[in-house]
């Protein structure tokens, strides 16, 4: 009695169909075998031993399973139909979801585009506009003790709206080391420390109005530089910037100059020189107050009544 012995032969290539699904090159290839493989029961005692049969084709292991046994012989084969695989496409990565696009903004309040200050707007009435309710850029122009400062603050102060005081003298001593003081000679370096601080005077009033907060500004501008004086804060701030000069008489202003200390306290020749050339103002069209004879909530009231003018009728400046 004989046994069969050795692997199953890989099943025959048949003409019209390619290689059988599941099989790989190395199983044509005469070898020990990759996995152990099924003995075939002994035949029965008597039973005439047959010529080896190959094997039916079938489509080989699944994926992922492990060899299948092959029929014994004289059994018929089994032949799963199995679909054939296709190549799996190319796998695009996920899209993330895009984010909202942040606004830029300064604190809680979105600024808009930096622009010129208009004149301000008033609808038609009958009555004379009120300024201590209407957005403001103000500048107030005068010599040295002329009390500028005094009364911007008390009228930014006493105002109904939210109102900003910026002072011009404050802004161009921020510079420290460096610092150019015309006491000491009027030269190139402080009149560019004059240009920058004006320049930074006008981009912080133009800020301000736009968050709806009014701004009063002052400067000594003299009426014979119009390019680099009320033309600068033009520039700057836009046409909608209502100058107010204040400008007392000489005798007050020397006293009032005599109380300063430190560099704004100027010589009398110096103080007399500026106030004459602020006498320049009268007949320029703009606004002219004489608190001479006034207290700074006087000068601030009657500043109101010249913006309610100025505002109906804006100065041509």
């Amino acid at each position: 009695m004989q046994h069969a012995v050795g692997s199953p032969l890989p099943p025959p290539h048949q003409p019209g169909h390619g290689p059988a699904v599941g099989w790989s090159p190395a199983a044509h290839q005469p070898g020990p075998p990759q996995g152990p493989a099924p003995v075939p029961p002994p035949p029965a005692p008597g039973y005439p031993t047959a010529p080896l049969r190959a094997p039916a084709p079938h489509p080989g292991p699944a994926p992922g399973q492990g060899p299948q046994p092959h029929a014994a012989p004289g059994q018929g084969a089994q032949q799963p139909s199995a679909a054939p695989r296709q190549a799996p496409g190319p796998q695009q990565p996920p899209v993330a979801p895009s984010a909202p696009p942040v606004p830029e903004t300064t604190g809680h309040v979105p600024l808009p585009p930096g622009g010129p200050v208009a004149v301000p707007s008033v609808p038609p009435a009958t009555a004379a506009p009120d300024p201590t309710t209407t957005t403001l850029a103000v500048l107030l122009i005068g010599p040295a003790g002329a009390g500028k400062t005094s009364v911007a603050k008390y009228w930014a102060d006493h105002r109904r709206v939210p109102t900003a005081h910026i002072s011009l003298d404050d802004v161009r001593e921020w510079v420290r080391s460096g610092f150019a003081d015309p006491q000491t000679g009027w030269n190139e370096h402080s009149e560019a420390q004059y240009r920058l601080a004006r320049r930074t005077c006008g981009f912080s009033a133009r800020n301000f109005l736009a968050n709806g907060i009014s701004c009063i500004l002052d400067d000594a501008v003299f009426p014979d530089r119009p390019v680099v004086g009320l033309g600068g804060w033009k520039r700057h701030v836009g046409p909608g910037l209502l100058p107010v000069v204040l400008l007392p008489g000489l005798d007050i202003v020397l006293e009032r100059n005599a109380e300063r200390s430190g560099n704004r306290r100027l010589t009398d020749e110096e103080v007399a020189r500026i106030h004459g050339r602020m006498a320049g103002w009268y007949g320029s069209g703009l606004p002219i107050i004489d608190n001479s004879q006034l207290d700074v909530p006087e000068t601030a009231h009657l500043l109101d009544e010249v913006l309610s003018r100025s505002i109906a009728s804006p100065p041509n400046w």
